[in-house]
């Protein structure tokens, strides 16, 4: 059989031509996928550009919120220092507070878990403020009060050493940050809910005098902002308390938009009991004043 001779005369070249083709459609395919895997790449660096962004910036946000929510209570703090006496003021709120800030402050550190400095620093700041004003609650509490708020001081610093202690020494790695946030997680929905004594007394007495607008403000805000910074950060150990924190801290700005106007009145048991105490002192009083004026009349005699 002779050899078939293309149109122009040169064996081989429609073959040659057909593999051309072919090698050039495999590498468009192969530079289209390329193209598609760096557009992928870049699409992802620039969302996690713009998820670490939005991360910081709720992180700053919460420690803005955060600092203030310490500082919410000073006003509080400059009232009983003004009266020397914690009235009706509970003080469980601030160890509770302590034992966040110190747990939290702890699992922020980078050799627990990492991306979560501005966790850190700000519980950090918290646990200070915190200690400052359980030792004026202390100093100006009642005695029975001051017991009781003692015995959570002793016992909140007691809880903190054992987990720092725990996770130093006996964990690691993923087994350490896991120990950590859950106890930062738990400590912190109690915290969170350590106001609810104060939410019944604001039912009970249908009045916010005990219960401050700003604390309750920082609460909700606080608790909203790293809520998302934990939920940015896919970090459950954060999102978790503070959504509690964000959902307490509604209930509490709907309990005072409630029972505002009602501020400083007190409730008809207490205001009885008030009314009593003063008959009983005007009792004493005239009891007294009659044994002035006898002895007076004795020495007259």
């Amino acid at each position: 059989m002779s050899e078939k001779i293309p149109m122009d005369g040169k064996p081989g070249t429609a073959m040659n031509r057909r593999s051309g083709e072919g090698t050039d459609s495999l590498s468009e395919r192969c530079r289209e996928r390329l193209t598609n895997k760096n557009k992928e790449k870049i699409f992802r660096r620039f969302r996690d550009q713009k998820m670490n962004i939005a991360h910081t910036i709720f992180g700053v946000f919460g420690n803005a919120t955060a600092l203030f929510l310490f500082l919410a209570p000073s006003i509080t703090f400059k009232r009983i220092i003004k009266n020397k006496s914690t009235e009706q003021f509970s003080g469980i709120p601030y160890p509770m507070t302590l034992l966040n800030c110190l747990l939290s402050a702890w699992y922020g550190l980078p050799f627990v878990s990492k991306d979560n400095t501005l966790v850190s620093t700000i519980n950090g700041t918290g646990a200070a403020i915190e200690t400052i004003y359980v030792l004026i609650f202390l100093f100006y509490a009642p005695r029975k009060e001051k017991a009781k708020i003692f015995a959570i001081f002793a016992a909140v610093l007691a809880v903190f050493a054992t987990v720092a202690l725990v996770s130093l020494f006996a964990l690691h790695g993923n087994g350490r940050k896991l120990f950590c946030g859950i106890a930062a997680t738990v400590f912190s929905i109690i915290m969170y809910a350590s106001p609810l004594s104060i939410m019944r007394l604001v039912v009970k007495t249908k009045s916010v005098e005990y219960m401050p607008f700003f604390l309750s403000l920082f609460v909700f805000l606080c608790g909203t902002s790293w809520f998302i910074y934990g939920l940015i950060g896919r970090d459950p150990f954060v999102a978790i308390p503070n959504g509690f924190g964000c959902a307490l801290g509604t209930v509490q700005l709907i309990l005072y938009f409630i029972y505002c106007g009602n501020k400083g009145e007190k409730s008809t048991d207490d205001a009885e009991k008030d009314e009593k105490k003063t008959v009983e002192m005007k009792d004493e009083e005239k009891k007294k004043q009659n044994v002035v004026n006898g002895k007076q009349q004795e020495q007259q005699v």
